[in-house]
């Protein structure tokens, strides 16, 4: 272990002492540095960052655009919401009014049942009085006529009995004198 250990040191103590590569001059990282900066140099001459700029600020605008659309149809919506909700509102008004409206038609009809079933029943009392009070009048009318017709017939037996051919000549003879 102790081995290990050291060729860890010595060769940690070779990588530090040794050159580093360089081409015309400069290290490697130099030469980074200067190709970044040329890489730069020819971004700024070729005006990509005003190219990444108008791009980034096209894409903004088309998202503003769309974010203003989603806000417009939002707002549509919430009209649109709010307008139906209205309308139920109204709807269940409306139904309400015409239940309620139901509700008393159906009570003035009961009303009117029960008067014209009252004003039926008295209406048929009176017919059935009168069909009564006609047939004690059809009876006592028969009954006069029944009583007139026993008189004559009584009254013709008594005459029959009574009266003869000469008494009739002489009533005739005292009716002519009297004329």
């Amino acid at each position: 272990m102790a081995d290990a250990a050291s060729l860890i040191l010595l060769a940690a103590g070779a990588a530090s002492e040794a050159a580093e590569p360089s081409s015309l001059g400069l290290t490697p990282p130099m030469w980074v540095a200067l190709s970044m900066a040329v890489l730069i140099a020819v971004a700024l001459y070729l005006k990509v960052p005003k190219m990444l700029t108008s791009g980034l600020d096209a894409g903004i605008a088309e998202i503003k655009q769309q974010l203003d659309e989603a806000k417009s149809l939002r707002a549509e919506a919430e009209a649109l919401r709010q307008e139906y909700a209205a309308k139920i509102a109204g709807a269940e008004k409306d139904a309400a009014a015409m239940l309620d409206h139901a509700r008393h038609e159906a009570d003035a009809i009961i009303a009117k049942a029960e008067t014209d079933t009252a004003a039926v029943i008295t209406r048929r009392e009176k017919m059935a009085t009168d069909k009564i009070e006609a047939a004690e009048l059809a009876a006592i009318a028969a009954l006069r006529a029944k009583t007139a017709d026993a008189a004559t017939a009584a009254a013709r037996g008594l005459i029959a009995a009574n009266h003869s051919a000469a008494a009739d000549s002489a009533l005739v003879d005292q009716a002519i004198a009297g004329i």
